[in-house]
């Protein structure tokens, strides 16, 4: 497997297979804080520019009568790693699809350093006529509601933001000692006089005589590094959708789903309720959760307890199994609370007659009686109907990342990763499409460059509004 990857990223390097689109938006400084300023608002109705549909076929891809299934040919352009992709129109929902995804292959260029300290040290790897940097395979799905241009803008910048978190950890990355606790200066904040900087000040080390409260510096890895820029990548990204949602008519919001593949491992990240999966000789290993008002109860019941203001004086932090009725005022109910997992009995109170903050079950529940997912991008506009009590604030933009270590496995030419929004996953379940994957599969030859296409098109889900199998070997 690993020699696969290897000769995958070799191939990349020299220009073959699948081209790095994202390269030229991608490795400056600035390209995701930046990304698209002064750019037409989008399209209404758009389909992954990868999918490179004609006209006839973009039609078809908006009838929700024929709900054709969507794929790429054969003979054009591969997605990384022969990965597969299908989708189906959402089915009457909503007017157009709503729903979006990227694949991309990004160039990581390192941020200039000042006074050169990071080129200094050892193991940089110099690509591309002597820039240094590495790439990133980029897979990713954005499930819109309320409008598709959270879900476009998103499809467009996450992985410029992923990139521009990820320059200043270049060497860091490539550097197998542990990654230091500071970083020098920027050189603009620096002293007046560089020159006189100290060489203990330019490492980051402490320049005065203070004990230090602990003795102790914590143990920080590679990987953690690696997470904490596609987390802060997801809060720039709800950040500019923010900023720009006027200017660029952002409707709505999207899940969010993304798998990163970098330095032999993959980093999968979630914001809402798409799943991922990987299914490794027959065994099915889950790689993401769904974020929905019953799997964040205590999160959402702890906020609303330090921020009740954010309620509205319309809601109540605390969770019954029903709305509660006035004749039951003083009298005993099951309840629970931020901190219980169980239930327990209390004394039914004015105050406990409001509406609850999570109320419904399974995939009927809502948060505030508005969303059934408490975390995405965008949302920025959306308030419970007829107040002006805001969702965001109990709506997340943080992803879960999870981390899969492909050096540490022995993998076949079947082992998949499967990537697929609440559209598949609400008509079938885990067990059902590693079968269909593994069927599949089996029935093609492991050179087969569209085998993994042709897995899609042959999994016969056609209730599925959108599924996105990115399939990774």
């Amino acid at each position: 497997m690993l020699l696969r990857v290897r000769a995958a990223v070799a191939q990349l390097a020299a220009g073959l297979g699948a081209q790095p689109p994202a390269e030229a938006r991608g490795a400056g400084a600035g390209a995701g804080a930046g990304a698209g300023r002064g750019s037409p608002p989008p399209a209404a109705f758009c389909r992954p520019a990868f999918l490179q549909l004609t006209p006839e076929e973009l039609r078809r891809a908006d009838d929700h009568a024929g709900r054709a299934v969507q794929s790429p040919r054969d003979g054009r352009r591969r997605l990384p790693w022969s990965s597969g992709y299908a989708e189906v129109i959402n089915a009457g929902k909503s007017q157009h699809n709503e729903d979006q995804a990227c694949c991309e292959v990004v160039f990581v260029e390192q941020r200039p350093s000042p006074r050169g300290w990071l080129s200094s040290r050892e193991g940089s790897e110099e690509l591309d006529g002597g820039r240094k940097g590495f790439y990133f395979h980029y897979w990713a799905l954005f499930d819109g509601h309320a409008g598709s241009g959270a879900a476009v803008m998103a499809s467009e910048r996450l992985h410029l933001h992923i990139c521009e978190q990820l320059r200043d950890l270049v060497e860091i990355l490539q550097d197998p000692s542990p990654p230091p606790v500071c970083l020098p200066r920027e050189a603009q904040t620096g002293s007046a006089d560089p020159n006189q900087m100290s060489y203990a000040e330019d490492r980051g080390e402490v320049l005065n005589d203070a004990v230090p409260r602990f003795h102790l510096e914590k143990a920080v890895s590679h990987e953690s590094l690696v997470i904490g820029a596609i987390e802060n990548a997801f809060k720039h990204m709800d950040d500019q959708i923010e900023r720009e949602r006027a200017s660029q008519h952002l409707a709505g919001g999207c899940c969010a789903l993304a798998a990163i593949y970098l330095m032999g491992k993959f980093y999968v990240a979630n914001a809402g309720d798409s799943r991922a999966i990987i299914i490794r000789n027959g065994e099915i290993i889950p790689m993401s959760r769904e974020f929905t008002p019953e799997t964040e109860r205590q999160r959402l019941q702890f906020l609303a307890l330090l921020r009740p203001e954010l309620l509205g004086k319309e809601f109540t932090h605390l969770e019954f199994p029903r709305r509660i009725q006035p004749k039951e005022l003083g009298k005993k109910m099951l309840y629970r609370d931020q901190n219980m997992n169980g239930w327990a009995y209390k004394k039914i109170e004015e105050d406990d007659l409001k509406f609850p903050l999570i109320f419904g079950e399974g995939k009927k529940a809502r948060m505030m009686a508005t969303i059934g997912v408490t975390r995405g991008l965008g949302d920025h506009d959306l308030k419970v109907f007829s107040s002006n009590i805001h969702i965001k604030p109990f709506l997340s933009c943080f992803p879960e990342v999870r981390v899969y270590d492909l050096t540490q496995y022995e993998h076949c030419p079947d082992d998949v990763l499967v990537l697929g929004t609440d559209g598949l996953w609400d008509v079938t379940n885990d067990e059902e499409v590693a079968a269909v994957v593994m069927e599949v599969l089996t029935s093609y030859e492991p050179n087969d460059p569209c085998r993994l296409s042709g897995a899609f098109n042959q999994a016969h889900l056609p209730t599925c509004r959108l599924r996105w199998r990115g399939v990774l070997t």
